[in-house]
């Protein structure tokens, strides 16, 4: 049975083995996120989602809304790696790489070095308000906000060039959304992983409910060996490592929860519980391992525990990863690296031409979204003796670049009846042979 959580938690700071691949990885997360923005490539931002232009720069590949498909496909993937991963090893996500859980350690490292140890933390909260009290007090939330401010900062620069943001936001001259979104996002990391914290975990994320249903009895999840640690206290076998009931294990756990009860929905996996029992096992001079990354099956002595590739759970995730991963990398690859949108004039849908013909006018808008610039010619068919009003010149553009473009359809009156009648365009690019790409349209006859 799970023992009640207290109200607020202060985590004794522990170390060891995963504590320093968490630490790492906590390391890691900020220098891409706060660093991207200020990444540049080929003249420009690395990353940058223009939402004025419609344009999306991730390093040497430029995206456009007909795009979205592949960020649909990189949603499903990121979603069944997380299913794949649990079914394999449990919640490693939350315990090493959630924003959650990441940004609340960057919190408990400030209070650390304002405010002093777990212990020092909660004797301060305890003791009467005074001066010195809230000095500490504030300049930790201050940190605290600082920081968030500067997560809302690079949030936003991902969508406002860096050097623009910053450059408005030391003359003062910021916009309206990029303030409000700088202050939400800042607001929420504060209030998330500054305040909430593990509340967060155990009560508002979903995940922490459903997780277990991807387990199965050879998934590697944290756990105690009561085999071994029990009778706890005195009348523990120190020398075989049993547990002494030194209760370290709980005072590191940041949810505040006890392992030796068992799996609990409040554990995020993050094993610093296996780092602190190791620690003390060391002192004893007894083997680690009282605490442990082990299955069920593992705990209960089995001795036949299936590898990866005879659980039919991770071979249903990995097939469905490689399949969606292949597609979306073939797609890619092939596609053609520019795009084009065509509109039919409706203000004056069809016209006669000095010599007889009909005559549409067509709105065609071309867009290059390669890194280099390309020539782009342009022809019709469709219809016999389909032709454009005017010479059939190169169009050039530059990259990453669109540009609109007037053109008239020209057709005899004896091959275009009344009515709609199926055309298509044809663009190819001079400078890459090869890509062609057909757009649809139809002709209004008379």
């Amino acid at each position: 049975m799970t023992q009640p959580v207290p109200i607020k938690i202060y985590p004794r700071l522990t170390s060891g083995r995963f504590n320093t691949i968490r630490v790492a990885l906590v390391v890691l997360t900020q220098l891409v996120f706060l660093g991207l923005p200020w990444l540049r490539w080929n003249e420009r931002q690395a990353v940058l989602f223009d939402l004025d232009r419609h344009q999306f720069f991730i390093f040497g590949a430029s995206f456009w809304p007909q795009d979205f498909v592949y960020l649909a496909a990189l949603l499903v993937l990121c979603a069944l790696g997380l299913f794949w991963w649990t079914t394999l090893a449990g919640r490693l996500w939350c315990g090493y790489s959630c924003p959650q859980t990441v940004y609340t350690q960057i919190m408990l490292w400030i209070e650390r070095l304002v405010l002093g140890d777990h212990k020092a933390r909660r004797k301060l909260d305890a003791a009467p308000n005074s001066a010195g009290k809230l000095t500490k007090k504030g300049l930790a939330h201050g940190l605290m906000l600082l920081f968030s401010l500067w997560t809302g900062f690079s949030l936003v620069a991902y969508f406002t060039p860096a050097n623009q943001l910053a450059g408005s936001l030391w003359q003062g001259a910021l916009g309206p959304w990029e303030s409000f979104w700088i202050l939400f996002y800042a607001a929420f990391t504060y209030l998330l992983a500054g305040q909430l914290r593990e509340k967060v975990c155990t009560h508002m994320c979903p995940y922490a409910r459903f997780q277990g249903a991807m387990f199965d009895r050879d998934t590697l999840i944290i756990s105690y060996d009561g085999q071994r640690g029990e009778p706890r206290g005195k009348q523990a076998d120190k020398s075989a490592g049993g547990c002494i009931d030194c209760g370290i294990c709980v005072q590191v756990c940041p949810t505040g929860i006890d392992i030796r009860n068992g799996l609990q929905y409040e554990c995020i996996g993050c094993a610093a519980c296996i780092d602190a029992c190791d620690q003390v096992m060391d002192q004893l001079h007894a083997p680690r391992g009282l605490i442990r990354y082990t299955s069920a099956a593992a705990l209960e002595g089995q001795t036949d525990i299936k590898p990866a590739w005879r659980r039919p759970r991770v071979l249903f995730y990995s097939g469905l990863l490689l399949g969606i991963s292949v597609l979306s990398v073939v797609s890619f690859l092939n596609r053609i690296p520019f795009k084009a949108d065509i509109l039919r004039d409706r203000a004056t849908l069809v016209r006669e031409t000095d010599d007889g013909w009909l005559e549409n006018s067509y709105s065609v808008r071309l867009i290059n979204s390669s890194e280099l610039p390309q020539r782009f010619v342009i022809s019709v068919e469709g219809l016999p003796g389909i032709r454009l009003a005017t010479a059939n010149r190169p169009v050039a553009l530059a990259a990453t670049a669109t540009e609109t473009i007037g053109l008239r359809v020209q057709v005899e009156p004896q091959y275009a009846a009344k009515g709609a009648h199926d055309i298509r365009f044809v663009i190819r690019s001079l400078d890459q042979p090869g890509h062609v790409l057909q757009e649809k349209s139809s002709f209004i006859g008379d």
